[in-house]
């Protein structure tokens, strides 16, 4: 089953972001923790982590005193 990420912006709308997809969930971590920084700076302040249409988690971007 293919991994994605959904993202979102500051009050939780929906936002345009890289139409990745992985072939697993450490796959798909990895990629994200290689790419949030450049996420964030691009207006993403939280991601989603789905298997096809399943949510596994949200995550924020944000730092703490944002």
């Amino acid at each position: 089953m293919p991994w994605s990420w959904r993202y979102e912006g500051a009050d939780g709308s929906p936002v345009s972001g890289p139409a990745e997809a992985f072939s697993s969930q450490a796959d798909a971590e990895s990629w994200i923790g290689q790419t949030w920084r450049e996420l964030a700076a691009n207006g993403v302040a939280s991601v989603v982590l789905v298997e096809d249409d399943r949510v596994e988690y949200r995550m924020s971007l944000l730092s703490g005193a944002e």
